[in-house]
C-alpha cells in the first residue's frame, strides 16, 4: 500500500491509501464503521501493524470511501514522527561533504590556501575510523516536518541552502535489541526524506564537534513523502533508483545500495539497549552526489527540488525566503 495523510475539504487531516493515480481511500471513515477502533491518524495506522493493514485491505475491497486526489491536499504522510534519526551511511557523500566543509571554513580566513594545507596536514579531510566501524546519526526535530509541495522557508541567517536525497525508514515496532537478521521485520515502510540544510551555519557550528544544530533545526526543514510504501511492496530497499532534480535539471541518478552499513545493520545498531517505537523515522543518509554541498552549489529562493525514489514517487518542494 501507498499510505498518505491528506487534508479534506473540511480541513481535517486523515490517513489514506492512494488508489490508482487519482483517488485517495479514507482510512478513518472506513474504520469508523467496521466495528473496530477508528484509525484516525497515521501513527494509529502504524501502531496497528500487520493486523491494521489487513483490516484496511479488507475495507479497500469495496473502495467506497475514495475521494478524488484533486479534492484533497497531501501532507507529510507521517506529520509528527515519534523520533527522527538521520544517519550518514554513504562514503562518497561523507568524503565530499567533509572536503566541502573544510573549503567553506578556509574561505572565511585571511589565507584560504594556507588554511587548507593546515587542515590537510592535521588529517581534517579524513573520515574518522569510527564511521567505518558503526552507524552514526544525529537526532532531528519531529515538530518541523512538512510534506509534498510544501514551501520550505530559508532561515534568516542562512546563505547556503541545500537539499539531501535520502531513503527514509518508518519503524513499526516497538522493538529493541534487534539483530541484522531480524531488523527488517521492524520496518513498517519506506518514504523519501529531504533534510534541508543551511550549510554555512552547519559548517560553522559543527567545528565544536556537536550538532548539527541550527544548520538543520528550523521550521519546515524536514520533509517526508509523498507517501509511505509498506515494507511488503519493496522487495529490496537497497536496490532502488534514486534521482534528484533542481528546477527540472537532473543532478544525480543513483541507487539506494552501497552504504557502509546495511539498512538492517543500521536499524539493529540503533535499537541496541533502546526501544524503537512505532512512527520512528530513520534517514539512511544522503547518497553520493545527492546534495549540492558536495560540489559547493546551493539553492536560490524559488528553486524547486524534486527527489524521486523508485516505487515511492516524487517529493517536490520549493525554497522560499522569509518573505515568501
Amino acid at each position: 500500500m501507498k499510505l498518505v495523510t491528506f487534508r479534506n475539504h473540511e480541513g481535517q487531516a486523515r490517513p489514506g491509501v492512494l488508489v490508482g493515480d487519482d483517488r485517495v481511500f479514507d482510512i478513518a471513515a472506513a474504520t469508523a464503521r467496521d466495528g473496530g477502533e477508528m484509525l484516525g491518524d497515521m501513527l494509529a495506522v502504524i501502531t496497528a501493524g500487520r493486523a491494521g493493514l489487513a483490516r484496511i485491505a479488507a475495507a479497500l475491497a469495496d473502495a467506497g470511501d475514495t475521494i478524488a486526489l484533486g479534492e484533497v491536499t497531501l501532507l507529510a504522510p507521517l506529520p509528527r514522527p515519534t523520533q527522527i534519526r538521520d544517519c550518514g551511511n554513504y562514503e562518497k557523500h561523507v568524503r565530499q561533504a567533509i572536503a566541502a566543509a573544510m573549503q567553506l571554513r578556509a574561505s572565511a580566513t585571511p589565507d584560504p590556501a594556507a588554511t587548507l594545507e593546515k587542515f590537510r596536514a592535521a588529517g581534517a579531510f579524513e573520515i574518522p575510523p569510527v564511521w567505518y566501524e558503526q552507524p552514526l546519526y544525529y537526532k532531528g526535530n519531529p515538530m518541523s516536518v512538512v510534506g509534498p509541495e510544501a514551501e520550505v522557508s530559508r532561515p534568516r541567517a542562512a546563505k547556503l541552502m541545500d537539499y539531501e536525497l535520502e531513503l527514509g525508514v518508518v519503524i513499526g515496532g516497538p522493538a529493541r535489541d534487534l539483530t541484522p537478521e531480524n531488523a527488517l521485520d521492524a520496518v513498517f515502510g519506506y518514504t523519501i526524506f529531504n533534510d534541508f540544510s543551511a550549510r554555512d551555519i552547519q559548517s560553522r557550528e559543527t567545528q565544536f564537534r556537536f550538532g548539527p544544530a541550527k544548520g538543520k533545526d528550523f521550521d519546515t526543514g524536514n520533509v517526508i513523502g509523498p507517501c509511505i510504501v509498506t515494507a511488503d511492496e519493496i522487495a529490496d530497499p537497497e536496490a532502488l533508483t534514486m534521482i534528484a532534480r533542481v528546477n527540472g535539471v537532473e543532478k544525480v541518478r543513483t541507487s539506494s545500495g552501497g552504504g557502509q552499513h546495511s539498512i538492517a545493520a543500521t536499524i539493529a545498531y540503533i535499537s541496541r539497549d533502546e526501544t524503537l517505537h512505532p512512527g520512528d523515522l530513520i534517514g539512511l543518509g544522503t547518497v553520493g552526489d545527492g546534495c549540492g554541498y558536495e560540489s559547493l552549489t546551493f539553492l536560490d529562493d524559488g528553486d524547486v527540488v524534486e527527489l524521486e525514489v523508485e516505487g515511492i514517487g516524487v517529493l517536490r518542494n520549493r525554497l522560499v525566503g522569509q518573505g515568501g
